[in-house]
């Protein structure tokens, strides 16, 4: 059996990117809540990429201590600095040191956050052969290279627009700067580019001229659409990525059956699993992971972000949670604010204008209005009333509330932790209850109610 040569990654990021106008590096910048140059290391690794070389520049510091906290970190990545930005056949050029002379390699670009993993799967195949080049066929090519082939139609060179003679700029096919070769052979051609050129820059393209020089044949991998390859160099574009990404998700989700009552505002920025018969109305905004099970019916103008529900929940319309786990058929909202930590089990309910953190909610309990609930635990079949507060917080320290099976909370009652509510047990309304309620009473903490007849009430001053 032959031994498969080693694919390695060469990633471009180390564009100053000043036409975004930010101190934040470019390739740093989200598409679906990712940076792009996140997004560009997982559809290389997708691929079984062995190694992951990234050039950066300008914010090259951001960029390192951003894939610290990416999963799975930093581990796997070679981090090259090019100190000056004298083109892409530099950039590629000080990566080599680090590329064993057995491997294949692949150049892609940071800035270009939608690359399918099927176009680098397929220009890694055609770049085991010989020299590979993805292109691709614009309306409009101004700016790109074109790809310039011969009478037969095989690939002669890459001309950049700058050198390009008219009949060179009528050509629709561009380069879209992604390719590959194996090392030993990339490698010396890397090192015979020269600047000689209008902008005095080392164009990777050149290699294409060399290949074919030396008898070397070069294919041409076609992208499945140009979205895929457009790189993003302002503002204007990374909106355009996003909506193409977002459109790609939907459609994605929507296959798998998830019904969207318009994927256009819809927005995923994590990952989202969903089971059969999945609602989702419009404006809702997915982040982090988040899993529906089946029947589960998300009302519009809700975020979800690290959430998880059971088969046959309920979020009404203009709801935030956060952190939560539910089980089956609870009902959330509308207008709720569940925190992190908020567990909710099978059949609670939390109603409009409530808030919880760090709670538990035990089964067919109910917080139906006007109330936070946050550090608790609440039993079985408990009703908190309107305008309940957990006081869980006494300037310095967090404390817990607990609420027995069974229990009711009368409304606009303040309990004040930490405190006991027994099992079984009433809490008047307008109560303050500073301490533990024994379980199966009526337990009352209000001030006496006084009428004075002979108060004035204050007049306005002129």
């Amino acid at each position: 059996m032959t031994d498969v040569a080693p694919l390695h990654l060469v990633i471009l990021a180390a564009g100053q990117g000043t036409r975004m106008k930010s101190d934040r590096p470019k390739v740093l910048h989200p598409v679906g809540g990712t940076p792009m140059l996140g997004h560009v290391l997982n559809a290389a690794e997708a691929i079984g990429a062995a190694g992951l070389h990234v050039v950066h520049g300008h914010g090259g510091e951001a960029v390192r201590h951003w894939a610290q906290t990416r999963a799975g970190g930093a581990a796997r990545l070679h981090w090259v600095h090019q100190h000056e930005q004298l083109g892409t056949g530099h950039a590629v050029r000080e990566a080599t040191p680090g590329i064993p002379d057995d491997a294949v390699v692949l150049v892609a670009y940071g800035d270009v956050p939608l690359i399918r993993v099927e176009t680098l799967q397929a220009l890694a195949s055609a770049a085991r052969s010989g020299l590979a080049v993805v292109t691709v066929e614009v309306p409009n090519p101004h700016g790109y290279g074109r790809i310039v082939r011969d009478a037969q139609g095989a690939v002669r060179a890459i001309v950049e627009e700058g050198d390009a003679d008219p009949a060179q700029r009528a050509i629709r096919e561009i380069n879209t700067g992604l390719m590959g070769a194996p090392a030993k052979w990339f490698k010396p051609w890397l090192a015979r580019i020269d600047n000689a050129n209008r902008k005095g820059e080392y164009y990777l393209t050149d290699v294409v001229g060399f290949a074919v020089a030396d008898g070397q044949s070069v294919a041409a991998v076609t992208a499945t659409d140009p979205d895929e390859v457009e790189g993003v160099n302002d503002r204007l574009q990374l909106a355009r990525a996003e909506r193409v990404y977002q459109r790609r998700q939907a459609e994605r989700l929507m296959r798998e059956g998830l019904s969207l009552a318009d994927p256009s505002r819809f927005e995923l920025r994590g990952d989202l699993q969903v089971g059969r018969d999945v609602e989702v109305d419009i404006g809702c905004i997915v982040e982090g992971e988040v899993r529906l099970a089946d029947g589960v019916k998300i009302g519009a103008y809700c975020l979800l972000k690290n959430v998880s529900l059971g088969a046959g929940a309920v979020v009404e319309a203009h709801s935030i949670l956060e952190g939560v786990v539910a089980g089956a058929r609870v009902h959330i909202g509308p207008f709720a604010r569940l925190r992190p930590g908020t567990r909710l089990s099978d059949q609670a309910r939390i109603g409009n204008f409530v808030e919880t953190k760090k709670t538990d909610v035990g089964p067919g309990s109910k917080i139906n209005h006007l109330s936070y609930v946050g550090d608790s635990q609440l039993g079985a079949g408990v009703n908190v009333g309107a305008g309940t507060i957990t006081c869980n917080y006494d300037g310095v320290n967090k404390h817990q509330t607990v609420i027995g099976d069974g229990a009711f909370i009368g409304s606009n009652s303040a309990l004040v932790a930490p405190v006991t509510i027994g099992s079984g047990a009433t809490i008047g309304a307008g109560s303050v209850i500073t301490k533990d309620a024994p379980e199966g009473q009526l337990t009352v903490a209000r001030g006496k109610q006084l009428s004075l007849p002979a108060w004035q009430r204050p007049t306005k001053k002129p």
